[in-house]
């Protein structure tokens, strides 16, 4: 695996887009930085995070062929592979809010961005941001965020988290290759923030109870209403309040 290293960038997904745009770059090429100071996540929201405490890498993911209608299948995968290794450091009730946060009890302690490329050809070419709070103790004015060093007390070796990450991401893109995603699928709504349970939401600036059932395979929210109809939901059109 090819991993390149930085103190500081403005963007790890931005790094690693040039690079592919001035020359070949090797599939699951990873670009990790000490201090991103521009990082994103979803929408355009701003990713803040502590120089030299956490994870702020990208890898590149192509060769993969989806359809653009199974573009959220890799989405499903990176966060169903971030969970699960989260797991692995001893951190409790780890969930996936949708579309893709990752989150021990009620806090946040990862996020992704997928930003894809369609080439002439039909193949998408994915730059999978991810971030994890690790070892980060602050989070003033973050009532939502935490890290695994806060949650669990120990310090953690950033290096081998990535490379857990990366070892678990590979697995489930090349389940995705073979049209194995029956599993990913399963294990992604299965640890769903909220699955089952009555919530709040907002849309529009309207308040309404709803019941997370599930994700369609296009990356729906699919929300059972109090009339006991199923809505679908795009991702930023509606809010889960928690």
């Amino acid at each position: 695996m090819n991993i390149i290293k930085l103190s500081a960038i403005n963007s790890t997904n931005d790094y690693l887009k040039e690079l592919c745009a001035s020359q070949y770059v090797e599939n699951f090429t990873v670009v990790v930085a000490e201090h991103q100071t521009a990082g994103r996540g979803q929408m355009g929201a701003k990713w803040e995070t502590e120089s030299g405490k956490n994870l702020t890498f990208s890898i590149l993911i192509k060769d993969l062929l989806l359809g653009i209608n199974e573009i959220f299948s890799l989405n499903a995968a990176v966060a169903l592979s971030i969970a699960e290794a989260v797991k692995t450091f001893k951190i409790n009730d780890v969930y996936i809010k949708w579309p893709n946060d990752i989150l021990a009890g009620n806090k946040k302690i990862a996020g992704i961005l997928i930003e894809n490329s369609i080439k002439n050809n039909g193949e998408i070419f994915s730059i999978v941001g991810i971030g994890v709070n690790i070892n980060q103790k602050n989070f003033e004015g973050l009532a939502k965020a935490s890290s695994l060093s806060v949650l669990s007390g120990i310090e953690y070796d950033k290096d081998i988290v990535m490379h857990t990450i990366v070892k678990n991401l590979r697995l489930n893109v090349s389940a995705i290759m073979n049209k194995n995603t029956v599993n990913i699928w399963k294990k992604y709504i299965d640890m769903l923030y909220k699955k089952n349970v009555p919530m709040p939401f907002e849309k529009d600036g309207n308040r309404f109870m709803g019941i997370i059932k599930g994700v369609s395979k296009n990356g729906t929210l699919m929300v059972m209403l109090e009339n006991d109809t199923v809505a679908e939901y795009g991702i930023k059109e509606v809010q889960l309040l928690y």
